[in-house]
């Protein structure tokens, strides 16, 4: 996993948040897994169809060591891996789902380019 040169020097709770579910794919990432449960590496590289595999990996080992996801491996051949939020990862659910309905609240977008909530957001 990349090391960044400096530490982060994270000051506050928001960015220390920012920081583990924020950017364009961590939360896309929480998402997926919270509406499928578990899965394999390549059914969320599906999901997330426009990822590049060393992005994804990347991003699964930092949430991994945020403790925002677990993973299985089982000792099996082939490999076996699966992927599933922890207790943390699902606490961070509401979170997004509150960010999605805000945004579609305040997003002004035409008709034909109007956004929809993804499957985990419109579960409420």
């Amino acid at each position: 996993m990349y090391k960044h040169k400096l530490e982060k020097e994270i000051k506050c709770p928001l960015e220390y948040g920012l920081d583990v579910f924020g950017g364009k794919w961590k939360s896309r990432i929480i998402c997926v897994l919270a509406t499928n449960g578990i899965m394999r590496y390549n059914e969320i590289r599906r999901e997330l169809s426009n990822i590049t595999d060393a992005v994804l990996a990347a991003m699964l080992k930092e949430m991994i060591a945020d403790e925002i996801l677990s993973r299985n491996q089982y000792n099996e051949m082939p490999p076996k891996v699966e992927y599933s939020l922890t207790a943390k990862g699902k606490s961070v659910v509401p979170i997004l789902q509150s960010i999605c309905h805000w945004s579609g609240s305040y997003k002004k977008v035409d008709v034909e380019t109007a956004l929809t909530p993804c499957k985990s957001c419109s579960q409420i």
